[in-house]
């Protein structure tokens, strides 16, 4: 018998797997969520648990792909034109709270006894919060779209770029002595911007080209290996230029907003991304030293403290001074008192400059990764409060519970059909998202002014990307009954509580969607055939009272004959045919055919 060969990292991938689907179960069960879950099945099969890994800053490096990710899925659902809306969020708000909490924290630094150089690294990295922790929360919670989820994405935007001028602030403290290479600022200064620039210009004028002729050749693999290429390599080109991979990823997927893929885009990465996302944190949890903790304890949960309350304190009174309610202020500072990935980045840079001391860049790491497993238990207390307060019959709005989405429909197929309905609806103000597989007909709505995007009714991802799962309504205008049948099967399994709206070819369409059980269908020539015949009637003289007599009654004979056919056959009632409305009560007849 042969010997069984075993892949490189088979044993270590069912490890992780296997952690992650007892423990993420396990800590959304309780109300903590997911990144809760991963964290804690990382501290499992670490150095510190069972010891499986023991050097998981290996696997890091891969695992930050997941972050890279997460910001280019972000970048794809803002608009050039809504993130300019947010500038006062991002360099007002955003630039506030990491100057104010940075000081604060660099201060209380001091009085532990560090030199003003690490008091300042540690205060500054640790003023950054957690961009993967708080984005994957507001996801999960699904807050981000909020008032204040978009508050909070705005300072994690600014905190982001902000590590650019912290690396900087290492390399003017290293001592001289250190192999940090010193550059030309005019040249780094040139070469950001060209990177910047060529990712703007790529992303504007190059892409939309790009995806539209992947989409013509029919392979979805073609289109998930170009989103990644996109999302990967604006990324590395970033990096190359010593900006943040995830900064670069987020600013290829606002060039990409405005595109009519980007819910495609957003569905085809998004198990990359959730993945990915999963490994990062366990491997952040793997990191997590506790003897390093039990050793300095007082001093971890000192700082732990401070750090939690110093930045909810400050990211409170900041949203209340830049125009956010009581209730939005306190839920952005329970989302972001954390510390943030980024300051691992800024602690590794620091000791590897010789400035910070190995140990307590260990011990800094240990109090950013306790904060995160903390940060959870604030949201859950935070809603605990507002559902009692709302039980109780509060309504000074103190708090506030996000149970209230803003309807909208998704309309699913754009042709002639579909652009009316989409013409009623936003003539009344409804917010209306559109999707249709034929870029032809994507292009020629959006001279039009409509935002139509590419996407398959059969896929419930792209559907959710779309905003499927928080539509009021969602709206089937396709063509083809197939299609249509697959697409309210998944619809009805994906999104049970949307209504469902379909257009119906002919009469047997019709009674198959009714036995679907969707909550409204209309034939498309059933209408315009009334409309016609009245017209009709209208020129051979009947008066009005009397023509609406007779669409009645032709109305109230079509359902009958539809009651008929549902029953079985669908040629039932051919004798509801053929009638003459009664006059003045008088009998009904048949005319003859």
């Amino acid at each position: 018998m042969a010997e069984a060969h075993i892949p490189p990292f088979f044993i270590e991938t069912i490890v992780v797997l296997s952690a992650a689907v007892i423990a993420v179960p396990i800590t959304k069960r309780l109300g903590l969520g997911a990144v809760v879950g991963f964290l804690a099945a990382g501290m499992a099969i670490g150095p510190y648990g069972i010891g499986f890994f023991n050097e998981p800053e290996h696997i890091l490096g891969f695992a930050e792909l997941g972050v890279v990710l997460l910001l280019f899925v972000i970048g794809l659902e803002l608009e050039p034109a809504r993130l300019w809306t947010m500038r006062r969020d991002i360099f007002g708000l955003g630039t506030a709270q990491v100057l104010i909490s940075g000081l604060v924290l660099t201060s209380g630094a001091l009085v532990f006894g560090l030199t003003w150089q690490v008091a300042l690294i540690a205060g500054l990295g640790l003023a950054l919060s957690s961009t993967a922790f708080a984005l994957q929360m507001l996801q999960e919670r699904g807050h981000l779209s909020t008032k204040y989820g978009q508050r909070a994405f705005g300072i994690l935007l600014l905190q982001d770029m902000a590590i650019v001028p912290l690396l900087a602030m290492i390399s003017i403290l290293a001592p001289v002595e250190t192999d940090i290479q010193e550059t030309s600022i005019a040249m780094q200064v040139i070469t950001v911007v060209a990177a910047v620039g060529f990712v703007i210009f790529a992303g504007r004028f190059l892409l939309s080209p790009l995806f539209q002729l992947l989409t013509a050749s029919g392979a979805r693999e073609l289109m998930i290996a170009a989103a990644l290429l996109v999302a990967l390599g604006s990324a590395g080109l970033m990096s190359l230029v010593g900006l943040s991979m995830a900064l670069g990823a987020f600013l290829s997927g606002v060039m990409l907003a405005e595109s009519s893929y980007r819910h495609t885009l957003a569905a085809d990465i998004e198990p990359f991304r959730t993945m990915l996302m999963g490994l990062f944190f366990m491997t952040v949890g793997m990191a997590l030293e506790l003897d390093l903790i039990v050793a300095n304890w007082q001093h971890v949960v000192s700082a732990v403290v401070l750090l939690m309350l110093t930045k909810g304190v400050f990211l409170w009174g900041l949203s209340r001074l830049f125009g956010s309610s009581n209730s939005d202020a306190l839920r952005v500072a329970v989302t972001l008192p954390q510390g943030g990935e980024f300051a691992f980045v800024l602690f590794s840079a620091a000791t590897a400059a010789t400035i910070l001391p190995e140990e307590t860049a260990n011990i800094l790491s240990a109090v950013v990764i306790l904060t995160m497993l903390l940060t959870p238990l604030g949201a859950v207390g935070l809603d605990f409060v507002a559902e009692r307060m709302k039980k109780r019959g509060d309504t000074t709005n103190r708090v506030e519970t996000f149970e209230d989405a803003r309807p909208s429909v998704l309309i699913v197929g754009f042709g002639r059909f579909g652009m009316m309905v989409a013409q009623m609806l936003t003539s009344e103000g409804i917010s209306v998202t559109a999707l249709d597989n034929k870029t032809d007909r994507i292009n020629y709505a959006r001279q039009y002014g409509y935002k139509v995007y590419y996407g398959d009714a059969t896929r419930p991802d792209v559907l959710k990307a779309a905003g499927g799962e928080n539509a009021t309504l969602i709206a089937l205008c396709i063509e083809d009954d197939r299609i249509m049948k697959q697409a309210i099967l998944q619809i009805r399994s994906a999104f049970p509580n949307a209504a469902l709206y379909c257009r119906a070819t002919d009469r047997a369409h019709a009674l198959d969607l009714t036995r679907l059980g969707v909550d409204y269908q209309i034939r498309e020539t059933f209408e315009s055939s009334l409309t016609f015949g009245r017209k009709a009637l209208e020129y051979l003289g009947l008066p009005s009272d009397r023509i609406d007599e007779v669409e009645d009654d032709v109305r109230k004979r079509d359902d009958e004959r539809l009651t008929l056919q549902l029953a079985g056959d669908n040629l039932a009632g051919s004798d509801k045919l053929h009638q003459r409305t009664p006059r003045d009560g008088g009998k009904s007849e048949n005319l003859p055919d």
